[in-house]
């Protein structure tokens, strides 16, 4: 694991914006295409923002770059909530980025049958090949939930690899999730996190003991991969080790 902290949310995205592009340069090199599933959320708008821009645009062949979810909310793709259009308004349209490029949840069916369809479509874009993300991309909330894996939710304990539809009681609410096996398959994930706000998750999961009923980020352990934490300083105030 490797701490990246910045004084300033500015910074942060920045390095977590070269990171990304030198990630996907180097997959791309190997073996002609870099897989990302992304975050949702307001935090990592930004960052698909920067990358949109004219700092970063052009220092990657995007034709060459497909795009997953790490999870998406149980609802349209025009909502406003959605995980998608937002990705889609902040990155896919100030890019061009081909529609055969992009891999949204089908919100349209219920959440059982829309996870079953994102583990088939994962699956075949991986063909015989185990499915392994190039990067994951992902965030905190303030109650150590990532992509949708909530505190005290039968996912946590789901032994898939693929994508679950999971029940958050908290928000009154379904949505569609990678599983924890599925994310930890991945060359890299990449965390980014910033806000005086996430100290305390940051800690307990970083820092605390093994909980992964209240600590649910905790499970994010990569088999083989590499595993980064994008943080501001105030995202990192209450670490012990830096």
């Amino acid at each position: 694991m490797k701490l990246h902290i910045s004084p300033a949310t500015t910074e942060v995205l920045r390095e977590l914006a070269d990171y990304f592009v030198a990630t996907a340069q180097q997959a791309i090199a190997a073996q002609g295409r870099f897989t990302v599933a992304l975050s949702g959320g307001s935090s990592p708008k930004k960052l698909y923002e920067l990358l949109a821009s004219e700092a970063y645009k052009d220092q990657l062949d995007w034709t060459k770059v497909y795009f997953f979810f790490g999870d998406e909310r149980n609802v349209p793709h025009t909502d406003p909530q959605s995980n998608y259009l937002m990705a889609k308004t902040a990155l896919f349209e100030p890019l061009q980025i081909d529609a055969a490029q992009t891999f949204p949840v089908d919100t349209s069916l219920p959440p059982v049958q829309a996870a079953v369809a994102y583990t088939k479509a994962i699956n075949q874009h991986f063909g015989n090949e185990n499915a392994r993300f190039d990067l994951v991309l992902l965030g905190l909330g303030d109650n150590s939930h990532t992509a949708s894996l909530f505190p005290h939710t039968p996912v946590l304990h789901d032994d898939s690899v693929g994508a679950k539809e999971v029940y958050v009681e908290e928000l009154q609410a379904d949505r569609i999730t990678l599983t924890a096996q599925l994310i930890n398959q991945a060359q890299a994930i990449a965390f980014l996190v910033f806000g005086a706000d996430k100290a305390e998750a940051v800690k307990h999961i970083l820092e605390d003991s093994r909980n992964i009923e209240e600590y649910p980020a905790q499970l994010i352990e990569p088999t083989s991969g590499e595993i980064h934490w994008f943080l501001d300083a105030a995202a990192a105030a209450r670490l012990e080790r830096q």
